[in-house]
C-alpha cells in the first residue's frame, strides 16, 4: 500500500484575539457602511481592502494530511459439522476454499481469513455463532464482506448478517437435494415388562412431494425384522412389547427413496428399559421369630415389591380348645394363595415354615409348578428344617438345591459366614461389606452367626459356606424359574448390629432381586451400552478362566474383535469409540447384547440435503446471493471481485468483497493560504486604489 497526500480540511489560525478581531471587523463594517451611505467613489475597494485585511488577519490554513489504506478484511467460513460428510461435500468445499484463498492472494488490498466451524454440541451447525465471534475482532470499517462455504443446513440464522456486510453462500451441490427421514415423535423410555409400548414416527420426503407409501422395517434384539407399509407424512403408532426386564433396543428402518442424498437417517433407534410393575412378593412366616420382623422390614422398604405377609401364630397341634368365634385370628387362606392366585406372586418366601398339615401335599406340589413355570421360591430354615415335618420331605423336594443331613443336622456353634470362590463372582455376593476378600485367607470381618444346618447332597451355586466348608446359601435355576436355600436362621442378627453386625439387607435384596430375574444380577451376562460415543461391553462370569475376546458389530455390519480386559472378579469390559448412529451388537460366543447409539448430534443428520432455503433470503437480502459449486468433477467456483459498498456483491459467476476504503494517517502538515508577503502587498494595492478613485 503506498501512502498518498489529500487536503483533509481548512483552518483558521487567528493573528489576533478573537475579540479583537471582532472589533475590527465592527469598525470596518461601520467605515464601509457610511462608504457605501455615502455613495463614495472608492466604496468597493476600500470593502475588498478591509475583507482582505480581515482574512489575513484570521489566518486560514489548509491542513494536509498522509494517509497509508488498510486492507479490508474479508471472512471466508467453513461447515465442517456431520452433514458436511455426506457424499463429495468436504472435498468440494477443500477445492472451492484453495480456488479461492489463490484468487485473494492476488488481490493486495484484501486480507480474507478463514473461520472453521466445528461439530460442538448437539444443537446442530451453529455457523453464525461461529461467524459473530470472528467478526468481533474485526473493524468494522475494515469487513468486506462473508464467504460461507456450507451445505445450507445452519442452526442459527440470524435476523440480519453479522457486521451488516454482504453474505455469499457456496453450496456444494448441484442444486436442491431430496432426502427420505424416520423421525421419532415419541418414544417412552421405559415400559411395564408384559405390556407393550408405542411409538410415535412419521416418515417424511424432504425436497419432494409428500406422497406414496413406503416399506417400514422393525428389528427388536436381533429378532427376524418385521416389515409394514406406512404413508409418507403421516403419523404412525407402533406397538412394541416388552417381553422382559432390561433394555430392549428396537431399530427402525425404512426403504430408500430414488435419488435421495443419503439414507443415514433412513433409521432410527429406540432403547426402551423394561421394568417390572409392583413385584407380588408371598411372605409366610412359620411361627414368630426374631428374623420375621427382619424380612418384613426389608421388604416393606422396597418401593417396587408389593407384600402379602402371613405368620401361622396358632399352628394346629397347639389346640386348647378356645371356641373359635372367640378367637382373633384370621384363617389361613389356603386355596387362596396357593391354588387360585399362587401364579400372581413373583416370589414366594418361606421362613422357618414346616409342614404341619396347613398345607396339603397337592398345594406345596403347586409352588414346585409354580417355580418351574418362571415363579421364584425362598427358604430361610431353621431347625424346623431337619423334623419329620420339614418341606424336604415334600413335594417341593423337588425343586430345592438340597435337604438336610439325615443325622445332626442342627449344628450349634458360633462361626463368621464366608463368601466362596463363585460367591466372590457371583453378583449376589460379590463385593459384599464385611466380606473375606477374595483370592486369600483373610476371614471376613461381619458378625457371627451361632446355628446352623448341615445339609446332605447340594445343587447349583453355593455363594457362602461356613468355615468348614458346609454350605449356607445355594442358588439354583430350576425349569423357568429359580430357588434359593439360606442354611441358617440367623441372618437377623446382621441387622441388630450384633458384633459389629452385617449386610443383611443388602444381602436379602440381591438374593430377591436375583430371583426375581434381575438383569443387572445375571451371574452370566453379557451388557452394552454407548454413552458419549462410546460403546463400553461388560461380561460378568462364573468361570475364573480368564476372558476371552468379543465381536462387535457395528451399525454398517462391519466387525471387530476386541479383547476384555479384567476389571474384578467375574468382570471384565471392554470400550471403544462408536460413532455411528444405530444398533452395535456385542458377541462373546454365547451371550449377545444390543445397544443403541444416537446421533451425536440429531440435527445434523435430521435433513440432509444440500439446500439453500434455510440461509438463501438472508444472503440475498444482504446484497449476496446463493451459488452452487457442481460435482468434483465439475467444479464451478465463482470468481472472487472487489466491489463498491453501493454495488451488489454477488453476480451469475462472481462473487463480491466491498471496498471499504479505511486508512490510517500517518502524517499532517498546513499551509498558510495568505501569507504575509502576499497579503500585506494586496491590501495596500486596494487601499492605494480605494484613495486615488476617491481622489479622481
Amino acid at each position: 500500500m503506498h501512502p498518498e497526500q489529500v487536503i483533509a480540511a481548512l483552518r483558521f489560525d487567528p493573528l489576533l484575539p478573537v475579540w479583537l478581531l471582532a472589533s475590527i471587523a465592527a469598525a470596518a463594517a461601520l467605515v464601509c457602511a457610511l462608504a457605501v451611505w455615502r455613495r463614495a467613489k472608492g466604496a468597493v475597494l476600500r470593502i475588498l481592502a478591509f475583507a482582505m485585511l480581515l482574512l489575513w488577519l484570521a489566518g486560514p490554513r489548509l491542513v494536509r494530511e498522509t494517509r497509508e489504506a488498510l486492507q479490508d478484511i474479508g471472512l471466508l467460513v467453513i461447515d465442517r459439522t456431520a452433514s458436511m460428510q455426506v457424499g463429495d461435500r468436504t472435498a468440494i468445499a477443500d477445492a472451492a476454499q484453495t480456488a479461492i484463498r489463490d484468487e485473494a492472494k492476488q488481490l493486495p488490498d484484501l486480507d480474507l481469513r478463514t473461520v472453521t466451524v466445528d461439530e460442538k454440541g448437539d444443537a446442530g451447525t451453529l455457523l453464525f455463532g461461529e461467524v459473530q465471534r470472528a467478526v468481533g475482532e474485526i473493524p468494522r470499517s475494515r469487513l468486506a464482506g462473508i464467504v460461507a462455504i456450507t451445505d445450507g443446513q445452519i442452526h442459527d440464522v440470524p435476523n440480519s448478517v453479522p457486521g451488516g456486510v454482504p453474505l455469499n453462500v457456496l453450496i456444494p451441490a448441484k442444486g436442491e437435494e431430496t432426502d427420505r427421514r424416520i423421525r421419532i415423535i415419541e418414544a417412552p423410555g421405559f415400559g411395564i415388562v408384559g405390556k407393550p409400548v408405542t411409538i410415535r414416527l412419521a416418515v417424511d420426503d424432504l425436497g419432494a412431494p409428500s406422497r406414496g407409501t413406503a416399506t417400514l422395517t422393525l428389528r427388536r434384539d436381533g429378532e427376524p425384522p418385521r416389515e409394514s407399509t406406512v404413508p409418507i407424512g403421516r403419523e404412525q403408532n407402533i406397538e412394541i412389547p416388552i417381553a422382559r426386564a432390561g433394555p430392549t433396543v428396537v431399530e427402525l428402518s425404512v426403504s430408500p427413496l430414488p435419488g435421495e442424498v443419503s439414507t443415514i437417517n433412513n433409521r432410527a433407534v429406540v432403547e426402551i428399559n423394561g421394568v417390572r410393575d409392583r413385584l407380588r412378593v408371598l411372605l409366610i412366616s412359620g411361627e414368630p421369630h426374631p428374623g420375621e420382623r427382619a424380612w418384613r422390614r426389608l421388604l416393606k422398604a422396597d418401593p417396587s415389591v408389593d407384600l402379602v405377609h402371613f405368620t401361622i401364630l396358632r399352628p394346629p397341634e397347639k389346640d386348647d380348645l378356645t371356641p373359635l368365634n372367640e378367637l382373633a385370628l384370621i384363617a389361613f387362606p389356603v386355596r387362596e394363595l396357593f391354588q387360585d392366585k399362587i401364579g400372581e406372586f413373583d416370589l414366594i418366601i418361606l421362613d422357618r415354615f414346616q409342614n404341619r398339615g396347613l398345607l396339603p401335599m397337592p398345594y406345596l406340589a403347586n409352588i414346585a409348578n409354580r417355580v418351574r413355570q418362571g415363579g421364584a421360591l425362598l427358604l430361610s430354615v431353621g431347625p424346623e428344617f431337619s423334623g419329620l415335618t420339614s418341606l424336604a420331605a415334600t413335594p417341593l423336594a423337588s425343586v430345592l438345591p438340597g435337604g438336610p443331613a439325615r443325622f445332626n443336622a442342627v449344628v450349634d456353634e458360633q462361626f463368621r459366614p464366608v463368601v466362596t470362590d463363585l460367591g466372590q463372582r457371583h453378583p449376589v455376593t460379590a463385593g459384599l461389606a464385611g466380606a473375606n476378600p477374595p483370592g486369600n485367607a483373610t476371614p471376613p470381618t461381619w458378625g457371627r452367626w451361632y446355628r446352623r444346618i448341615q445339609p446332605g447332597d447340594v445343587q447349583g451355586s453355593v455363594l457362602m459356606r461356613s468355615p468348614d466348608g458346609q454350605p449356607l446359601l445355594a442358588l439354583d435355576r430350576v425349569g423357568e424359574g429359580r430357588v434359593a436355600l439360606l442354611l441358617s436362621d440367623q441372618i437377623w442378627l446382621w441387622s441388630r448390629g450384633h458384633d459389629g453386625g452385617g449386610p443383611q439387607a443388602e444381602l436379602l435384596r440381591r438374593i430377591a432381586h436375583w430371583l426375581m430375574q434381575e438383569p443387572a444380577l445375571e451371574e452370566n451376562a453379557l451388557t452394552a451400552r454407548v454413552n458419549e460415543g462410546r460403546l463400553t461391553v461388560q461380561r460378568r462370569s462364573t468361570d475364573p478362566s480368564p476372558p476371552g475376546p468379543v465381536t462387535v458389530t457395528d451399525p454398517d455390519g462391519k466387525t471387530e474383535t476386541v479383547p476384555l480386559n479384567p476389571v474384578g472378579p467375574g468382570q471384565a469390559s471392554a470400550s471403544l469409540p462408536a460413532t455411528t448412529p444405530g444398533v452395535w451388537q456385542a458377541n462373546d460366543g454365547t451371550h449377545t447384547a444390543f445397544a443403541a447409539a444416537g446421533a451425536a448430534n440429531p440435527p445434523e443428520i435430521a435433513d440432509l440435503r444440500a439446500t439453500a432455503s434455510v440461509v438463501g433470503k438472508l444472503a440475498r437480502d444482504s446484497g449476496g446471493g446463493v451459488h452452487w459449486l457442481g460435482t468434483l468433477a465439475s467444479l464451478d467456483v465463482p470468481a472472487l471481485r472487489r466491489t463498491e459498498p453501493d454495488r451488489p456483491a454477488s453476480g451469475g459467476s462472481w462473487i463480491g468483497l466491498q471496498r471499504r476504503h479505511d486508512n490510517i494517517v500517518t502524517g499532517v502538515a498546513s499551509l498558510a493560504l495568505l501569507p504575509a508577503w502576499l497579503s500585506l502587498p494586496l491590501i495596500l494595492a486596494l487601499l492605494v486604489l480605494a484613495w486615488r478613485r476617491e481622489g479622481a
